[in-house]
């Protein structure tokens, strides 16, 4: 029987909550005060909150709860229960957050914008890096590649959902809501990896040794849109041969693959190192041959 590490797990609720009340104070103190917009099913539930009049808190618990059910039902029992967890947890502190009503910052939308982005990123952060995830425009992600739209990559499909959202508060919005909801989309995005990988770099190495080597493999080429290297190797405790995938992709893909490799093989081994420069083809990567050369 496998021993329940409760360390690790009161590590884990304490990181994922921690990130929770972070990016609920950045919503109800920053976003919401200074009347600003942001992507994702916060960024629907304030724009239906401007159509219907009625607290966007009540449309994120009922956008919530559909896509949970939706990922339930489509992508399986098991891949859902972190999601599941930040799905009941994260409504129910917004709420919370809601009724405390303090405004941190007010009347001020550029620094409104910059600070919404890193607490926000932050809070986000700290429940991507404990493995967990909202239960949001990423599970919705996944639902669409599955079923629909399989040629495209998980990542390509959350910023496509993302910015379809910040496209239609232009419907409801001041043009500089929407232009305000793209840098807030930036700095937002770097706070996350500044939290995952540190002030490293924008690429990262991640190094894999699985049993399911071909159902990895098969999803990091087609899925995640990466090329991969595989190398027979020798454990120096086992002395067994084993054969380990190496990649090299953004943070972000990384967190997509991390979470294919838990509902597939729990304990694979994961090695990610920061990279400072890739010369090569590829999405990202730096030509090896400068122009005009």
């Amino acid at each position: 029987m496998k021993k329940i590490d409760y360390k690790k797990i009161l590590l884990d609720y304490t990181s994922v909550i921690m990130g929770c009340f972070i990016l609920a104070f950045a919503i109800t103190s920053i976003l919401k005060p200074n009347g600003l917009m942001t992507g994702g099913i916060t960024g629907l539930a304030i724009l239906l909150e401007r159509f219907f009049k009625v607290s966007y808190t009540y449309f994120y618990y009922s956008l919530t709860f559909l896509i949970f059910l939706s990922a339930w039902f489509f992508l399986g029992k098991r891949e859902m229960l972190k999601i599941a967890f930040v799905s009941v947890a994260f409504p129910v502190i917004l709420a919370i957050m809601e009724r405390v009503n303090y405004e941190f910052i007010q009347d001020d939308m550029i620094l409104g914008t910059v600070y919404f982005g890193i607490l926000g990123g932050v809070g986000v952060g700290l429940i991507f890096k404990r493995g967990y995830a909202m239960g949001g425009t990423g599970a919705i992600a996944k639902i669409l590649h599955r079923r629909f739209l399989p040629f495209m990559s998980l990542s390509q499909i959350i910023l496509v959902l993302d910015s379809v959202i910040i496209l239609l508060s232009l419907t409801i919005f001041e043009t500089n809501i929407a232009l305000y909801a793209i840098i807030t989309q930036i700095v937002f995005t770097k706070a996350i990896d500044m939290v995952l990988f540190g002030f490293g770099s924008k690429k990262v190495k991640i190094e894999i040794i699985s049993d399911k080597n071909q159902a990895i493999e098969t999803f990091i080429i087609h899925e995640v849109k990466r090329g991969i290297s595989a190398y027979e190797i020798v454990g120096g405790y086992t002395n067994e041969t084993k054969r380990k995938i190496v990649s090299i992709c953004s943070p972000h893909e990384t967190m997509l693959i991390r979470q294919y490799i838990a509902s597939v093989d729990p304990n694979a081994f994961v090695n990610v190192l920061p990279v400072i420069s890739v010369w090569g083809k590829g999405v990202g990567f730096n030509p090896i041959i400068e122009d005009g050369q």
